[in-house]
């Protein structure tokens, strides 16, 4: 990259904006974000701050650039880059070349083999006022099919339908987009709360299959239940249905992952401070991260209210409630590593802090989406980052306007990175536009 030193853009025309801001140090690292990003023709990095700002071409804004010595700006040249980041389309060529030795006795033939990749550019923009494609705008709560109370986890099935885990009404509404009014496919249309194969309490957690069946966390009935699509009942698959701290036991099961090549689940048991696997078909499970008491420890969580499976590095990310942090497990080990938030359990609302954080998604690419609840935003890290850019919501301001979130839960993106948050407080779920 080419270095500009003490000039800036001037950005003569109302396109010049950054398309990604980050707090990163040194100056190395602001190049390296650039480069990694295939729309990425030059950065601004601000040495008093550390902010690094990323801008797409800029070519026509060269000659209006304005002096400002607190800014190093760097232009990719051509053949500077080479992306990290992962990619989508691998195809492989293979060349053979043969080289002899004069010998009398030794002929060697060694071959090489070259790929190329094909990577599709991410640009890290969403629109950041919403739309409310479930509940009601105004916050409104309620019991029929056209309200939410309390909507937590919100999934996507095949086809972009949502699937809502409504808790204050015990059920499971599945709306499509465009609709006024949503379909209980879980727990009773009324709202009513139970202990049945009909019912359901409180149900946080929810995972579709391919084939849409769910996989239903029912918090407050301590147990996993299996609901075939288009059942009117389901069947408890983990757990007993009372607390408890045993190995076929939850105290508030909250969130469960499914990996679905295997069947295996994984699911957080609040009140236990846990997050348990459930191998397909057993009856028991196996603590995999936490079990050692509530806490800051390496070794502990405190209230793992969400988490995902990254498989890419066969992880878990979860999000500390308490302990204002997100974490990564490795499956297998015995401590995390923190990757958003404080390790000693501050909470704050700048950048690099949360503030009970809830929902948390990760990307192909690594990056990590975190309803940050308190805050009232959902925080969007680059992979390897530690500072955060709010894409939703205005942090510390709850409301409910459209780019107002009231106590967030839930977040989740479709296959083109549309963001859709669970706005708990607001009884309602917001869907930002990625652009």
């Amino acid at each position: 990259m080419s270095l500009i030193h003490g000039w800036k853009f001037q950005c003569t025309n109302s396109t010049c904006l950054p398309f990604i801001n980050v707090i990163t140090s040194p100056i190395i690292k602001c190049q390296i974000a650039c480069l990694a990003q295939t729309y990425c023709r030059a950065a601004s990095f601000h040495q008093l701050t550390s902010n690094c700002e990323l801008f797409t071409d800029m070519s026509n804004e060269i000659a209006h650039m304005v002096t400002d010595m607190d800014i190093i700006t760097m232009v990719v040249i051509a053949g500077a880059r080479s992306s990290s980041e992962p990619t989508t389309t691998t195809t492989s060529s293979t060349t053979t070349s043969s080289t002899t030795k004069t010998s009398t006795t030794t002929s060697t033939t060694t071959s090489s083999t070259t790929k190329t990749s094909t990577t599709t550019a991410f640009t890290a923009r969403w629109n950041a006022t919403g739309t409310t494609v479930a509940g009601n705008a105004g916050g409104t709560s309620g019991v029929s099919a056209s309200l939410l109370s309390g909507p937590y986890v919100v999934r996507l099935d095949s086809t972009n339908a949502l699937y809502i885990s409504d808790i204050s009404n015990n059920r499971i509404q599945k709306w499509v987009i465009g609709n006024s009014a949503g379909t209980t496919v879980a727990g009773l249309p009324n709202g009513t709360s139970g202990a049945s194969s009909t019912t359901l309490n409180q149900p946080v957690g929810l995972v579709i299959d391919s084939s849409n069946n769910m996989y239903i966390a029912d918090k407050y009935n301590h147990r996993v239940m299996y609901w075939e699509n288009g059942a009117s009942s389901g069947s408890m698959i983990a757990g007993t249905g009372s607390a408890g701290s045993a190995n076929n036991q939850f105290n508030g099961c909250n969130t469960v992952e499914r990996v679905s090549s295997s069947g295996t689940l994984y699911i957080s048991d609040l009140a236990n401070q846990r997050i348990m696997q459930y191998l397909n078909g057993s009856s028991s499970g196996t603590v995999v991260a936490g079990g050692n008491g509530a806490g800051t420890g390496s070794t502990q969580l405190w209230y793992p209210f969400g988490f995902t499976l990254d498989s890419s590095t066969n992880s878990l990310i979860i999000a500390n409630y308490d302990a204002h942090s997100v974490v990564r497990w490795v499956i297998g080990d015995t401590s995390w590593t923190l990757l958003a938030g404080s390790s000693t359990g501050v909470s704050g609302s700048s950048s690099t802090l949360l503030n009970s954080p809830v929902g948390v998604a990760v990307d192909q690419y690594g990056n990590i989406y975190v309803a940050d609840s308190s805050n009232h935003r959902i925080q969007f890290f680059l992979a390897g980052q530690s500072s955060a850019t709010t894409i939703s919501g205005v942090t510390g301001s709850a409301g409910i306007s459209a780019t107002q979130l009231n106590s967030p839960y839930g977040v989740t993106l479709d296959s083109q990175f549309n963001l859709y948050v669970a706005d708990t407080g607001n009884n309602r779920v917001q869907r930002f536009a990625r652009y």
